[in-house]
């Protein structure tokens, strides 16, 4: 049985890789999942604001007559707390790279075009094997219009393709009128990989304080519901791979992501519930189920219950809709 996949022309072991998250800040912790299955690394995210906190020197300015306003700044990216500074980060890829075997993949968050990007190409010279870039866009002015997120979106990628030679994957969220003809804007932007999708992360109300306060809530697995529809869309119409990054936590999970079209599939909650060891767990279940059903590669897998597969690609648009809701009980 041949578990192996390509992912943005990367030769990988297997379809499971832990999603960028705190699991990966760890060297330890890194060549654990290595041990577990993982078959490359995705490095947790290095944030466009620490790279020019850091390089404006603007630590004293942000703190200080903080009581004053209403914004909280613990949102900032804190170095010495969670994550690593910029110099820190770049050490932290090299680090990652002489632990483990596997492809390390560096991974930023921003959103504008900037000094920050030349951290694409200081990752790559640290050695990471490909970079993901994580475009996490709040579009909250009423007086910026649809076309003009796209556009940013797309000038950040094609301002980090410039800055490396090593394969980039977009990680976006699935917020747009058109994720079809978006997901192909990215492909000829020069994008790599979609990694589909990231989560917008909600606010919460402290009622006591009468704050807004940061709140993180882990996937379920009904969110796998989302990356899958839209795997099994774009399979077969862009060039770029797909990677499914939302609510996958079992096996069959993941061979439901290589039916639809992906070529890896990225998990993180499971991993931050049960443990790296769980990595393993998920992997024997794929070979499992590909035992039984005689399939003898993930390469035979990939796309064959893909919207360009099925017999009524209408199951996976508006005619799905009206059954389901019909069919309910």
């Amino acid at each position: 049985m041949d578990l192996s996949t390509t992912y943005m022309g990367l030769k990988l072991k297997n379809p499971l890789m832990p999603a960028a998250g705190p699991l990966t800040a760890e060297i330890g912790t890194i060549r654990e999942l290595e041990d577990a299955g993982a078959s490359a690394i995705v490095l947790h995210s290095l944030f466009e604001e620490q790279i020019r906190i850091e390089a404006e020197a603007l630590d004293h300015h942000l703190t200080h007559g903080a009581e004053s306003f209403a914004e909280s700044l613990s949102y900032f990216p804190q170095v010495g707390e969670y994550r690593l500074g910029p110099e820190e980060y770049l050490e932290h890829v090299a680090k990652a790279k002489e632990a483990v075997d596997v492809p390390v993949i560096g991974s930023l968050n921003g959103v504008s075009t900037g000094g920050w990007m030349d951290y694409a190409k200081r990752i790559e010279s640290a050695g990471a094997d490909a970079l993901e870039l994580n475009i996490y866009f709040v579009a909250a002015d009423p007086e910026m219009s649809g076309a003009a997120v796209e556009d940013r979106y797309l000038e950040v990628v094609r301002a980090v393709k410039k800055e490396v030679k090593i394969p980039v994957a977009v990680k976006i969220g699935p917020f747009f009128s058109s994720m079809a003809s978006m997901a192909r804007r990215l492909d000829q932007a020069g994008a790599d990989a979609l990694v589909l999708f990231n989560r917008f992360y909600q606010p919460d109300f402290d009622l006591e304080n009468l704050e807004v306060v940061p709140n993180v809530l882990l996937s379920s697995p009904f969110e796998a519901r989302l990356p899958l529809r839209w795997i099994a869309i774009l399979h077969g119409k862009i060039k770029a791979s797909l990677a499914a990054a939302r609510g996958v936590s079992t096996g069959e999970d993941v061979v439901k992501m290589l039916l639809a079209g992906a070529d890896v599939t990225q998990m993180l909650s499971v991993l931050l519930r049960k443990g790296s060891r769980q990595l393993a767990v998920v992997l024997l279940e794929l070979g499992e189920w590909m035992e039984r059903h005689e399939y003898e590669s993930v390469e035979q897998m990939k796309g064959s219950m893909s919207q360009q597969a099925c017999a009524d690609a209408a199951a996976f648009e508006r005619a799905n809709y009206m059954k389901s809701l019909a069919g309910y009980k």
